[in-house]
């Protein structure tokens, strides 16, 4: 069995933001050179999430106030986390959203379902922030 490693870097420059970073993680496939295996991409970051999803902008869109009522950012004062820092949110939304996201792969290709996207979700930027790759396989 083989195995690689890679860290994808981000540094958003806005608090929110859902990057599509299945070209990054299929590059990396590529590199790998893993026929059939697994690969698990990992928010190395506490207010940072990786997930799968559509790539469709209203969709985006409506996870933002989904999210927002859920663990709004304001007030921040209405956290107890929030003594000396206003991130209390982004922890919660990472909560929601999730840590990571595990694909097969098939034939070279992460096997997805129809319109399954991966996606990069920041929920507190302007700062640098890895996303782990670990490809196992064949």
């Amino acid at each position: 069995m083989k195995s690689y490693r890679q860290e994808l870097w981000f540094q958003v420059p806005t608090r929110r933001a859902f990057i599509n970073i299945t070209g990054e993680v299929e590059k990396c496939l590529d590199e790998s050179g893993i026929r059939e295996g697994l690969v698990l991409v990992n928010a190395m970051h506490i207010t940072a999430s990786v997930f799968i999803n559509d790539d469709e902008s209203g969709l985006h869109h409506d996870y933002e106030k989904w999210l927002e009522k859920l663990a709004p950012h304001e007030p921040v004062a209405g956290y107890r986390h929030n003594v000396g820092e206003d991130n209390a949110d982004a922890h919660m939304k990472r909560q929601i959203m999730g840590r990571e996201v595990v694909v097969a792969v098939t034939g070279g290709r992460l096997d997805f379902g129809t319109w399954e996207r991966i996606f990069y979700g920041e929920f507190d930027g302007r700062r640098k922030k890895r996303v782990l790759v670990k490809i196992i396989g064949e």
